[in-house]
């Protein structure tokens, strides 16, 4: 499923943002609520005062008088209910409501105290306020209480927070259209390297300009470039060794087509025979030197290195044994040795495919055998000589390679000498193909014993377990 960036950016910067809002939400209630309460205590408060100071004692009675302005601080749009209640220091009602709760954990000297309580099943909110009155003969002051219903309360916290959400609401939206704009802006260059890149003419390998690129995006079209620049050599390459393979498939055919038309013409029979077994080994050569070339592409496209595949573990024995029973013809109409010696401390598998390790084998034994004179050997081995190196050889007594050859023989299509053989050039360059892929390297040296071909492929890691 393909993800935008535009939308992912946009979900990051904005999903924090709207928790943040949501956690400010409940903050903000609190604080609306609070707000509320503070206002309604300060109300309660001023009636409760305005009400103790009605209150004195003259002969030997209290006297009092509920004013109208003690209760108009309350008008309000909401019908909320007041109650109150006067009581001396003895709990005797002077005036107000008998159900009114009084305190039970009011700390003497704590004056005002507000708690909530309930009033005829009504929340209410209520300030009890201690009240001296001179010439009282109790110790204790009256004790007055003011209770008001929570509905204008109510009605305040809401107000209050409903006004700073929808500031906060309005604050999210144009928040949220400038992170639009600005990650729409912000992505302009990304979608001008993409347009530079879907507008491009096919086979166009050209670097992208590296001119108003911002400093984020530096790498990803510096990787692009390098990418650009090794599709370039691998197209030129391809390129190169299509025009020598057409070249190479060319002379075969023409050949073959020369000996064909000549069997056709000739009524010799003699001539004739020679023409079609000429003809008929042409054919053979140009088979070989197609799938050659096949194998060489097949090496060319293992992207994944050997010792990575599935089937890693290849038996070197096996190997050796199919590619002698497939050389066995050619080695003896030559009267060629095929030999293989193992070493007890090399392990008997390696890590690569089997399929590349055939290849490799089978290209070095085809050019011992193809180079080397009748009676030759060529002797096959398996060897350590390091605790992280195993080697494995194929050791002829031919002509060899010169050591300043010994470079261009990996080279496609490049021979010494053509009157020696006629192969096509390519089996070096198969097997060292095959080897790197596998992590490997070939050298080439001489024998030991000064003439011939040494043929080392070193893998320098072994395999896990070994």
């Amino acid at each position: 499923m393909l993800r935008s960036v535009r939308s992912k950016l946009l979900a990051w910067v904005l999903i924090p943002l709207v928790g943040a809002v949501a956690l400010n939400a409940v903050a903000t209630y609190r604080d609306a609520v609070h707000t509320a309460t503070v206002v309604q205590d300060r109300l309660l408060l001023g009636s409760a005062r305005n009400m103790g100071e009605q209150i004195r004692y003259e002969d030997g009675a209290f006297h009092y008088q509920i004013l109208p302005s003690a209760l108009e601080l309350f008008q309000s749009t909401q019908p909320d209910r007041i109650f109150y209640r006067i009581t001396t220091g003895e709990g005797q009602l002077l005036a107000g409501y008998t159900d009114l709760l009084r305190p039970t954990d009011m700390v003497p000297g704590s004056s005002p105290y507000f708690f909530n309580a309930s009033m005829r099943d009504m929340p209410v909110r209520v300030v009890a306020l201690r009240q001296p009155v001179i010439g009282a003969p109790s110790e204790e002051p009256v004790l007055v209480e003011v209770a008001q219903t929570l509905q204008e309360h109510q009605q305040l916290a809401n107000t209050l927070w409903v006004r700073a959400m929808g500031q906060q609401l309005l604050i999210l939206a144009l928040a949220a259209v400038f992170i639009v704009f600005g990650l729409h802006w912000g992505l302009l260059p990304l979608l001008r390297v993409r347009d530079a890149v879907r507008n491009r003419k096919p086979g166009t390998l050209q670097p992208l300009a590296m001119d108003g690129i911002p400093v984020e995006l530096v790498p990803l079209v510096d990787s692009l470039n390098d990418y650009i620049q090794r599709l370039e050599a691998h197209v030129g390459a391809q390129e190169v060794f299509i025009q020598n393979a057409a070249h190479q498939l060319r002379t075969p055919f023409a050949v073959l087509n020369t000996q064909l038309n000549y069997a056709a013409r000739t009524d010799n029979n003699e001539d004739q025979r020679e023409s079609l077994a000429a003809a008929r080994h042409t054919l053979r050569e140009a088979t070989r030197l197609v799938n050659q070339l096949l194998t060489l592409s097949m090496a060319e496209s293992m992207v994944i290195p050997a010792h990575l595949e599935a089937d890693v573990d290849c038996n070197v024995v096996d190997a050796v044994q199919e590619v002698f029973e497939r050389l066995v013809g050619p080695a003896q109409a030559k009267s060629i040795d095929l030999g293989y010696e193992p070493d007890g401390n090399a392990p008997p598998t390696l890590a690569i495919g089997a399929v590349a390790l055939r290849e490799i084998l089978t290209n070095l034994l085809d050019n011992a055998i193809r180079y080397c004179p009748a009676g030759s050997r060529v002797t096959v081995r398996l060897q350590t000589s390091m605790p992280q190196r195993t080697i494995l050889e194929v050791e002829d007594n031919g002509p060899g390679i010169p050591p300043i050859s010994r470079e261009r023989v990996f080279e496609r299509f490049y021979r010494m000498d053509d009157r020696l053989s006629d192969g096509s050039g390519l089996g070096l360059a198969i097997v060292r193909e095959f080897a790197s892929k596998a992590g490997a390297s070939v050298e080439l040296d001489t024998p030991a014993g000064g003439t011939g071909l040494l043929v080392r492929v070193v893998f320098p890691i072994p395999r896990p377990g070994a």
